[in-house]
């Protein structure tokens, strides 16, 4: 007898430890591309890379154990977790640790950690909870609701202050309220309310740091040996890549170290002037499979919570990539977000790890795969 394509994967041993193989093959590419790119971006400090692979082998495993957990535990817990996230939030605000001018670590002794990455994922659970347990496109009433739950943590975050954060927590909120089928009328009144609050946000929410990088996307140019060094040094390296790039290990603006924060927020550029147009092309296409196979991820799923938490966090995800590239290229104000995989951390990897996980366990939930 001829095996079904289900049946053909539910017989698999990657089946059943609950691994969604091109997505697992996937990342693991931009695991091992980060560890080469953190090297040189570190002025070739093997302690550094060696850093790097511990964290992202963390990552990996909070990735295979969160992959064997049923969707159906996270739409169960979903309203605990997200309750413990926002009391975390609170306990930043009133006895969190300060570094560089803002307070968003909680000190637990050992380390140190940073309670907004919970809300990267207990935001659009919370939300994908709320959202399936009624009739969807949802009703003004629980429209109301949800920007509600979405406030909350966003104004906690951007309180800390951590604006890139807030804005990522805010968007993967939208997405699930989006991808349930908000009506299109609410969404450009949004956009019309918006635009309306935005003097109210400029001078009366915003810090002067914040309102700096804003008139320094606008020209940075206006001060090249201050605000607007990083993003000129930026845009120089991703030019001087060219077509095939410099080689690996062998970028100016890297080995330099004209580049500043080159290891983290704007290690595209280093990637960029070392790589080359081709090896940018190459870099978005593995980026590009994993969104669409996130993509697909969701399409498949059969649940209404399943399927809004998959594809949140996908578009979630692509929101990473998209602010990332567009704050090193000067298409953005910079807010301090990560190339996602590539960029050298801690929270955010294992952050992402648990969200590939979450993705991973709907994929090869059986009860998503009825034939």
């Amino acid at each position: 007898m001829v095996k079904t394509e289900n049946e053909r994967r539910r017989s698999s041993i990657w089946f059943r430890f609950h691994i969604d193989v091109p997505l697992m093959l996937a990342i693991l590419t931009l695991m091992l591309l980060s560890v080469f790119v953190v090297y040189s971006a570190g002025g070739q400090n093997i302690h550094m890379a060696l850093r790097q692979v511990f964290r992202l082998g963390i990552g990996l495993g909070v990735l295979l154990i969160v992959a064997q957990v049923s969707p159906f535990f996270y739409q169960r817990w979903a309203p605990h977790i997200f309750v413990v996230g926002v009391c975390l939030l609170v306990a930043v605000l009133l006895f969190g640790d300060m570094g560089k001018g803002a307070q968003r670590w909680l000190n637990l002794g050992v380390t140190k950690f940073q309670p907004s990455e919970i809300m990267k994922l207990s935001l659009p659970m919370m939300m994908a909870w709320f959202l399936s347990k009624y009739t969807l496109p949802p009703s003004t009433k629980n429209t109301f609701f949800s920007f509600c739950i979405i406030a909350i943590p966003t104004l906690l975050i951007a309180k800390q202050p951590d604006l890139g954060t807030s804005l990522l927590v805010a968007s993967s909120g939208f997405f699930a309220l989006f991808l349930a089928g908000l009506r299109f009328r609410i969404l450009f009144g949004l956009g019309a309310l918006f635009a309306a609050f935005l003097p109210i946000l400029w001078f009366y929410l915003m810090h002067a740091y914040q309102k700096q990088r804003v008139l320094t996307f606008l020209n940075p140019e206006s001060d090249p040996l201050g605000s607007g060094y990083h993003i000129i040094q930026s845009k120089i390296a991703i030019g001087s890549g060219g077509f095939q790039g410099k080689g690996w290990l062998q970028g100016t603006q890297s080995q330099l170290e004209f580049l500043p924060e080159r290891h983290t927020d704007f290690i595209f550029s280093v990637f960029s002037e070392e790589f080359g147009f081709i090896g940018v092309l190459l870099l978005l296409a593995v980026y590009a499979f994993i969104i669409i196979r996130g993509t697909i991820i969701a399409i498949r799923a059969q649940e209404g919570f399943t399927k809004i938490l998959a594809g949140s966090l996908t578009l979630t995800f692509f929101v990473y990539l998209f602010v990332n590239i567009g704050m090193v290229s000067g298409l953005m104000p910079v807010v301090g977000v990560p190339l996602p995989l590539v960029s050298y951390g801690g929270t955010s990897i294992v952050t992402l790890m648990a969200s590939f996980g979450i993705l991973m366990a709907i994929s090869t939930n059986k009860r998503l795969l009825a034939a």
